[in-house]
């Protein structure tokens, strides 16, 4: 069988939509009648593996891959002589590698990059500087394409002007449309779990816990909000460097009686994240490239409040599948949350309309067909 190796830079902790991504990739191959090798920076937990593990598959760890070192080369170089693949994608790993040459060396044939990468905010595409344009195609001469998961991204990429415009290919990210049913059961065992009053609306946003992801923003309207609406709770799904800080902060407010900070959840759609929330923010202040988690709570059938940065405008439409704020503010964000609360004819109008955008769009099952086309496979039917 021939083999499609995807390198990961990332180690999966839970079954996330990229995890969803890679279990659909190794279905169709399967179809294909082609091998499909996982590669990721640790080793998954088990709830993964389960999920991950079918008789085509098969698992492999290259430990920090970010880190270009001779020993990570090697380790790589030996992945590459035990599968012998065809095609090589990297994801989650720096544009500028040694990586496709090396895939190159040992007979791949095709070698591609998705770029996931969201952008500073603020920032602007623009050309990049001839000597790091001589350098980009030098190195990624190896790369027969470049996967841009948005517009923006693609935008950002190809402005650049560092590989021929026709090695940019744009494939949306994908979410596990299947799994989106908003059930009662689901919402009731989360709303217990946490212990989250049955009167209580939540408006949930699921995300690192840093400030590019705006939780400050969030929290600077949570007040605004509960003056209007007091049975609310806001629920902040994750992990992150400035959990503590926020925590301590939502305590100074005098607000932390309505704050729920769950941790990371290993299976968001499973364990009734979406199920349970009357409406889902994604208030960032960067740039995101995507937007996992918008095309998840869409999927469920949530209106979505966001900001207007990156590619998020085009997963959101402004007051068809949710409301589009500016970035960092904060009256404006607890403005169209309030509204939401409200009016719980609008959430269920905005949330099917998402949910048709999401099954549209965003399914995993058409987006990795997309990639087998672009791989030269016959796609499934």
């Amino acid at each position: 069988m021939k083999t499609v190796l995807s390198l990961f830079g990332i180690a999966p902790t839970k079954l996330g939509s990229q995890e969803a991504y890679a279990r659909e990739l190794s279905a169709q191959l399967a179809r294909q009648d082609w091998r499909s090798v996982l590669c990721f920076a640790a080793f998954p937990p088990e709830p993964v593996v389960s999920e991950l593990t079918a008789p085509n598959v098969s698992i492999e760890v290259l430990e920090s891959p970010e880190r270009i070192s001779t020993r990570t080369l090697r380790s790589f170089a030996a992945i590459l002589r035990k599968h012998r693949p065809e095609i090589v994608h990297l994801h989650y790993v720096g544009f500028l590698s040694p990586y496709p040459a090396l895939a190159r060396l040992y007979s791949a044939k095709q070698v591609y990059f998705t770029d996931h990468t969201s952008r500073p905010a603020g920032y602007v595409p623009g050309r990049a500087r001839f000597w790091k344009r001589v350098a980009t195609r030098v190195i990624n001469r190896p790369v027969t394409g470049v996967v841009c998961v948005s517009a923006f991204g693609h935008r950002c990429m190809t402005t650049l002007h560092v590989l021929p415009a026709d090695r940019f290919n744009l494939v949306y990210n994908g979410v596990d449309t299947t799994r989106g049913a908003a059930t009662p059961a689901a919402a009731l065992a989360f709303r217990r779990k946490f212990g989250i009053p049955a009167s209580r609306a939540i408006v949930t946003q699921v995300s690192w816990i840093i400030p590019e992801k705006g939780i400050g923003d969030l929290l600077a309207a949570a007040p605004l909000v509960l003056e209007k609406n007091p049975d609310v709770q806001f629920v902040v799904v994750g992990e992150g460097n400035s959990r503590d800080e926020y925590i301590r902060l939502t305590a100074q407010m005098g607000i932390q009686d309505h704050f729920t900070w769950t941790g990371l959840v290993h299976d968001p759609l499973a364990e009734g994240v979406y199920a349970a929330a009357d409406v889902v923010c994604q208030v960032s202040r960067w740039e995101e490239v995507f937007g996992f988690t918008i095309a998840e709570a869409m999927a469920c059938g949530k209106p979505i409040v966001a900001t207007r940065v990156g590619g998020i405008p085009e997963l959101v439409e402004d007051s068809q599948t949710g409301f589009l704020v500016p970035r960092g503010d904060a009256i404006r964000i607890a403005a169209r949350i309030s509204t939401l609360l409200a009016e719980p004819d609008l959430r269920s109008r905005l949330g099917e309309a998402g949910r048709q955008v999401a099954a549209r769009r965003f399914d995993v099952r058409k987006n990795v067909s997309q990639l087998l086309d672009l791989y030269g496979l016959s796609s499934e039917s």
